[in-house]
């Protein structure tokens, strides 16, 4: 059992962190210098002042990211990190024994069914074929509200429990009240059925994971009793349109560097990203209690981006958590649209600025601190950003309408000259270019010189080309990203709260209508902007030419990049191929042949859910076995409601009543019982 234990020494851990601290921070030091000697030509100025400090505020997560890669490149040239924990697995002989029974938890809210359970089986057919599936019981945790899709969860479920083996591995639940969104179904997950299992392994509703990676989530828990959580790195899939092929082609080609870097210098102080990852239990529900923020929300309230906290508070209690790097088989699915992209980030954005008022949290791990910093800044710096853009463009202006002061205000007889500093300005800004690009370039260097790995890519060319091509297309789409996220922060600063709704995973596309409405902002700044820099500092038209023309083409980018039938256009040209695109694992196969078979059931079809149970014996009877049960006697007033419910329907029908009411009836047996005795009467006598 040994040959699995993963825990280094803290000496090797701590030289490897002050190691990369020296890199990044002397990184920070010489960069800030040579800037600083730049701005200095001339004179130095108020307005000058804020663009270095805001240059080097930016500069710091620029530096922790390139050094990050470097490193992880260093490492995956090395072969792997001997102190990693996918790597001590795959070095071991040992077979798969006898695993703890285990959790797998898919919380879902107004999720399309569909997805859910196709996702759900694929996996547990995966896993039925290593043998092992028997050791495992998945939870399917709905903290669903519209009352049709309720209903089709329970549909769709009763279909999977009778076409799996072992049924009773299977449970269904959905929530009375919707109590601190995510957080809050695990948290009632693990006060009702935590105390029967060791680990629990959570999913999101577009998760999927091969049997092997479930069994080896676990074995590595089992082989090391010092460990809280392991997050297995979900690579993403099945995405056609142009944007979700970007994205999913930029995160499979360059997130491998990425990861090993991680992994070099945070240890067993990784972080947890909220799904895909094992956690053991009962330290879990000790000691990750998240607390509830004083104020209001967005900045008070409960704590929307729990994962982080929550590897925070484990690591705080003495459990290590780590990053599986090369641990394969662990999938999801992005966002298919920039505008569902930014819907998604909109809600981290709150939650990760939420963090800040964490950080002085006592004897959090420095690691976790940097960790919720960063992901501060990843919304942070975009507005900090565009401030900067905008005081370059000012300090532009006034120097080129200006006049240079040659004799300063003290009597002197030599002229103080003004000094060009175009030439160092562009070196400076290829140094910078350089260290953005690093990373692609040396991911494209890691998987160019694997066989298997630029072959996974449609070989050399077509990789190459792809990383060209994604790098063009990020860069044109970042502006507009960039000025979303400024609002997201600014709105969320201003008071302005998320309202948590399900997330879009489809592919409809984004019509032009909703683009020009989202990005027009965009568009404006696209042409207002350089407008002024050609009637006043045309030189510094050129620098910004990238930024304005993502501005610029805001709108068709949006749209255009929302079309499936672009991504299949990049496809049959070999762009932005992955490895799971021309070889697809088994479970992929089989998540998209149970797909093709939900279309034909009963319940695929979004019909009216209380009709449903109202009119269907067997249904009704399903869906009274799965009610949740209330401990607490019904109120008076509450039945006086539901009379007035039923009185409601029994006059309008079900269309009378809103989506919310029909979801209290479906929550009362006594009311879907009394309904279905009146529409019984009512029936014979028509």
């Amino acid at each position: 059992m040994g040959t699995l234990s993963l825990e280094p020494s803290a000496r090797w851990i701590l030289l490897r962190r002050l190691f990369f601290a020296a890199l990044a921070a002397s990184t920070v030091f010489v960069i800030a210098w040579r800037s600083l000697l730049i701005l200095e030509v001339n004179g130095m100025t108020p307005l000058k002042t804020a663009i270095f400090v805001l240059f080097v505020v930016l500069l710091v997560p620029l530096a922790l990211s390139f050094w990050t890669a470097v490193i992880g490149f260093i490492v995956q040239l090395g072969g792997g990190d001997a102190l990693e924990l996918t790597w001590r697995l795959e070095q071991s002989t040992s077979p798969i024994l006898a695993l703890p029974r285990t959790a797998v938890v898919m919380p879902v809210y107004n999720e399309d069914p569909a997805r859910v359970f196709a996702g759900l089986k694929a996996t547990c057919l995966s896993l039925d074929r290593t043998g092992l599936g028997s050791h495992f019981d998945f939870f399917i945790l709905s903290d669903t509200t519209d009352p049709d899709v309720w209903v089709r969860e329970e549909m769709a479920f009763a279909d999977l429990s009778k076409e799996m083996t072992g049924p009773e591995r299977f449970h269904y639940r959905n929530r009375r009240e919707n109590i601190e969104s995510k957080s809050g179904n695990i948290a009632d997950f693990c006060a009702t059925w935590g105390e029967r299992y060791r680990y629990m392994i959570v999913f999101d509703a577009d998760s999927i994971m091969t049997g092997l990676s479930l069994a080896n989530l676990v074995r590595l828990m089992e082989h090391n009793p010092g460990v809280g959580i392991v997050q297995a790195p979900p690579l993403p899939v099945n995405r056609r349109t142009l944007f979700g092929r970007l994205h999913q082609f930029a995160m499979q080609a360059y997130s491998l560097i990425f990861i090993s870097g991680l992994n070099f210098w945070q240890g067993g102080a990784a972080n947890y990203w909220g799904h895909n990852a094992i956690i053991r239990i009962r330290p879990f529900v000790e000691h990750c209690r998240l607390p509830t923020l004083s104020g209001k929300q967005p900045l008070g309230g409960s704590i929307l981006s729990h994962d982080f906290v929550e590897a925070a508070y484990m690591r705080r209690a003495g459990w290590k958590v780590y990053l599986a790097s090369e641990l394969r088989g662990s999938y999801e699915e992005m966002p298919a649209s920039l505008i569902g992209y930014a819907a998604r980030d909109r809600r981290w954005c709150q939650g990760n600025l939420q963090h800040a008022r964490l950080l002085l949290t006592p004897r959090f791990h420095i690691v976790n601190r940097i960790h919720m910093v960063m992901g501060i800044m990843s919304y942070v710096a975009s507005p900090l950003w565009l401030l900067l853009l905008i005081l370059t463009t000012i300090e532009g202006i006034k120097e080129n309408l200006g006049h240079h002061a040659y004799f300063s205000m003290h009597r002197s007889l030599f002229p103080n000259w003004e000094i060009s500093v175009q030439h160092a300005s562009l070196l400076f800004f290829l140094l910078i270019m350089g260290i953005l690009l690093a990373p692609k370039a040396l991911s494209l260097i890691i998987h160019l010189r694997d066989p298997a790995r630029r072959a996974g890519f449609g070989g050399a060319f077509r990789l190459a080309s792809s990383v060209v091509c994604e790098t063009l297309c990020s860069s044109l789409l970042a502006p507009n990203l960039a000025l979303l996220q400024a609002r997201f922060v600014i709105g969320i600063l201003m008071g302005r709260n998320v309202k948590w709704e399900a997330q879009d995973r489809g592919e409809a596309g984004t019509s032009l209508h909703e683009a020009v409405r989202r990005h027009w902002g965009s568009t404006l700044i696209g042409v207002l902007w350089p407008l002024l820099l050609w009637f006043t500092v045309p030189k510094l038209l050129w620098w910004f030419a990238p930024v304005f023309t993502g501005f610029l083409l805001a709108i068709a980018l949006s749209a255009l990049s929302s079309r499936t039938s672009l991504g299949q256009w990049a496809r049959q040209r070999g762009l932005f191929l992955i490895p799971e695109e021309l070889d697809p694992p088994e479970v992929l196969r089989d998540l998209h042949h149970e797909l093709e078979d939900a279309t034909s059931r009963p319940w695929a079809a979004n019909a009216d859910g209380l009709a449903r149970v109202l009119d269907d014996p067997d249904l009704c009877e399903l869906h009274l076995s799965l009610l949740p049960g209330s401990s607490e006697p019904k109120h008076a007033l509450r039945q006086h409601y539901l009379e007035g419910l039923e009185l409601k329907f029994s006059c309008g029908g079900p269309e009378s009543l809103t989506a919310s009411e029909k979801r209290q009836l479906l929550l009362d047996a006594d009311a879907i019982g009394r309904l279905r005795t009146k529409l019984a009467l009512v029936r014979p006598a028509a």
